[in-house]
């Protein structure tokens, strides 16, 4: 679901499929990203949105991963990430994935049923 600041290029599967997210719960989580987005007040980078079954990543779980049902990553590091991390908290992200090593930083959101926070 492309919103005010997100398309719906950025959020498709990016193997190959060009699929679209079929959840509903992928609607909720993209208002909520939209919100995220307004209160930042800055752009956000989507490096990661949908992924359907035969994507490299979830094609080699045992079950469907939450980027087959309803997340995202957000390109941002260090300070930037800090007030993602604020802002996602806030609006009631339950799954939310920090990685702020190397080069490639983001912040996983989704919104899973038990509220959890991990590092990679």
């Amino acid at each position: 679901m492309a919103t005010r600041n997100f398309t719906d290029a950025e959020l498709r599967c990016q193997c190959g499929c060009g699929a679209i997210n079929p959840n509903p719960l992928f609607d909720v989580l993209m208002d909520k990203v939209q919100e995220l987005r307004v209160l930042y007040g800055k752009s956000l980078k989507v490096t990661s949105g949908y992924r359907c079954p035969k994507h490299p990543l979830e094609a080699r779980k045992n079950k469907a991963g939450q980027h087959s049902i309803a997340a995202i990553d957000l390109s941002v590091s260090r300070g930037e990430a800090h007030e993602v991390l604020r802002i996602a908290l806030l609006l009631g992200f339950t799954g939310i994935g920090v990685n702020q090593k190397g080069n490639g930083r983001f912040i996983h959101l989704d919104l899973r049923d038990a509220p959890t926070i991990w590092s990679y």
